[in-house]
């Protein structure tokens, strides 16, 4: 459903996320760490969700990323995809024809607009604050 690009940057936003709560500013290499991807990719990835300001990237020997509190409880995960993937989630056939509409759908065409409206409704809804909530408690994981 999600590129590789935007699953790792979920994951990595929900990582720091959580550190940030915690009063950490995190390395590219322990979030590459911690989410299982190759540094980097994280780097890439990272790159795009600070131009997007998602995440802050912070310079120098005690530097690292992090994510305002303020940022944690407002930044949705919506944000996350359309940083990365943009909105190509929401469109396109569910079977990957080139030309599927309401007067020419494929055969899973209706019940694909329903997912996919779900789905655009679980990430507008969804912030990393609520993300990291399973984490504390030790009932999400980031790792395979």
């Amino acid at each position: 459903m999600f590129s590789k690009a935007c699953e790792y940057g979920i994951r990595s936003a929900t990582y720091i996320a959580s550190q940030s709560l915690e009063g950490r500013r995190v390395s590219l290499k322990e979030i590459a760490a911690e989410i299982d991807s190759p540094v980097a990719f994280t780097a890439k990835i990272l790159q795009i969700l600070s131009k997007n300001n998602i995440v802050d990237s912070v310079k120098g020997a005690y530097g690292g990323f992090e994510i305002t509190r303020m940022d944690i409880d407002t930044i949705k995960l919506s944000q996350i995809v359309n940083a990365i993937d943009g909105d190509k989630i929401y469109a396109g056939c569910g079977l990957g024809l080139k030309e599927c509409n309401t007067s020419k759908p494929c055969p899973v065409h209706d019940k694909f607009v329903d997912i996919r409206n779900d789905l655009r409704q679980m990430l507008e809804n969804t912030t990393l604050q609520e993300m990291t909530e399973g984490l504390e408690l030790g009932l999400t994981y980031l790792k395979r």
